[in-house]
């Protein structure tokens, strides 16, 4: 008997169908695997094999329907550099949900898949290159430990794309806790009932958040949650200097994961006002200000479900403040510990934060290598960077160590706390740049060689020493795009 390729539930056809559009992939002309995610498949209760055969590979280019699937396509808004607008899924179409043997629930995604009623004029397809860029990032993001979507597979379409120039078309199986965004809330409070939004709320707690309480406040307890998720959430980002964006609020999801890998990037030397999209010509999603943009995007999902906090609007925006304020605070509690790990402390005291606000101050004045600065830190011997001969962190390195003197765990532990904490690889600039490059000119081999490597960050290890090392001559202009 043939085994069938996913074994598929719709709940979110169960939602008012002002949520989502009926919307089949459109065919290709010839599909071909290009990268598969083997591990991924097996924790999904997949058969890997039956997905890389020619059934399979049709069902993930959108050329055949998988048995039990209802295609559709999400609608949902979002404010765009601060501007509202009225989006969708304008090239991604929703296969269905996967249960996994956990008994956890992931949607199954074609991106890349075609038109559909959101496409805004666009022509719903994706090009190889971002695609590739997408399972990269993604899968680094997971084996960093941070909450992301992830990449099964990317299939060649065997046509043509047009963008500034022609380039192959691909297409990316993205896999998440759900789709839902803040986007999602902010459209059925402009264009659905109160039903609506209330139906909205509740299939997102009973999805992601099933412990709440079915009390009074509970969409408080909801409002809550999401705002507690986001802020561990950016605070992984800033531990590792990754920088989304655009962090617009169709980009925040309400299950908490990173989504959409678009122009986003590593820092190699650590600036705080590093920006790596192209169009963020203000800044706006700068390192530094991310902690904020969640916030203040936080703050319009809050908006978004003023009528469900509480029936007086004055009550329900005096609430909403009060949730949304909190954000800061959570958000430097969790980056503050996370600090604390990579500089190998174990207890909170009075000072902590002083100290690794110096040392990020000497880092930029010197132009230190973000993740090598935390690295050498953690290995003596590879201290080589010029920070480490200056004066004033010299002067720094002896509060440090004075801070660790007055624990009462050994050097073994810390050092052990430190290489927890501090990866030793991250998808540097212009390795992935390299690997694209490759990939473009049909070798796949560097583009898996890098996976491999970004599978196991925190191994320290002499086979990954070589992407260890920053490029040789930094590039301040590097910037990514909108291709994702």
């Amino acid at each position: 008997m043939e085994r069938e390729i996913f074994t598929l539930k719709n709940s979110y056809t169960e939602l008012p169908e002002t949520f989502f559009t009926l919307q089949d992939p459109t065919p290709v002309a010839s599909p071909e695997m290009v990268l598969f995610n083997d591990k991924l498949a097996q924790q999904l209760g997949l058969d890997p094999d039956t997905l890389k055969d020619e059934k399979g590979v049709k069902v993930l280019a959108g050329n055949q329907i998988p048995e039990g699937s209802k295609p559709l396509a999400q609608a949902y808004a979002g404010h765009q550099f601060g501007n509202f607008t009225m989006l969708g899924d304008g090239r991604a179409v929703l296969l269905g949900e996967q249960i996994t043997p956990k008994g956890e629930r992931k949607d199954i995604q074609l991106k890349g898949a075609g038109r559909t009623p959101y496409s805004r004029g666009g022509d719903g397809r994706a090009a190889l290159g971002p695609m590739l860029r997408e399972y990269m990032i993604s899968e680094a993001m997971h084996a960093l430990g941070i909450p992301t979507t992830r990449s099964l597979a990317v299939i060649s379409t065997g046509e043509p794309i047009y963008r500034e120039t022609e380039l192959p078309g691909a297409i990316l199986t993205r896999i998440a806790a759900s789709h839902l965004r803040v986007g999602t809330f902010q459209y059925a409070r402009k264009w659905g009932t109160p039903e609506d939004l209330q139906a909205l709320a509740d299939y997102a707690i009973q999805r992601h958040y099933p412990e709440l309480p079915d009390t009074d406040n509970r969409y408080v307890e909801f409002l809550r949650a999401v705002i507690r998720k986001q802020a561990g959430l950016i605070a992984k980002w800033q531990l590792v200097g990754f920088i989304h964006g655009v962090m617009n609020t169709d980009n925040m999801t309400i299950s908490g994961e990173t989504i959409d890998y678009g122009p986003c990037a590593f820092m190699d030397v650590y600036h705080p006002e590093t920006v790596f999209s192209s169009i963020d010509v203000q800044g706006r999603y700068q390192y530094q200000n991310q902690p904020y943009i969640a916030g203040w995007n936080l703050a319009r999902f809050a908006e978004a479900l003023l009528p469900l906090l509480h029936p007086v609007q004055d009550k329900a925006i005096e609430i909403a403040n009060k949730e949304v304020t909190a954000f800061i605070d959570v958000y430097e509690e969790h980056w503050l510990n996370g600090m604390r790990a990579k500089l190998g402390l174990f207890h909170n005291k009075e000072g902590d934060k002083e100290l690794v606000e110096e040392l990020l101050s000497l880092m930029e004045a010197n132009k230190a290598d973000y993740t090598n600065t935390f690295r050498a830190l953690t290995f003596p011997d590879k201290q080589e960077q010029p920070l480490f001969q200056a004066e004033a962190f010299k002067q720094w390195r002896h509060k440090w160590e004075d801070r660790l003197n007055k624990q009462k765990e050994n050097n073994e532990d810390v050092h052990e706390r430190m290489r927890q904490h501090n990866p030793a690889v991250i998808p540097r600039n212009h390795r992935v740049e390299e690997a694209l490059d490759a990939a473009g000119n049909g070798d796949m081999d560097v583009v898996s060689a890098l996976l491999d490597v970004l599978q196991n960050p925190y191994a320290h290890d002499e086979v990954h020493e070589n992407y260890c090392k920053a490029p040789d001559t930094p590039d301040p202009s590097y910037q990514t795009f909108c291709g994702t």
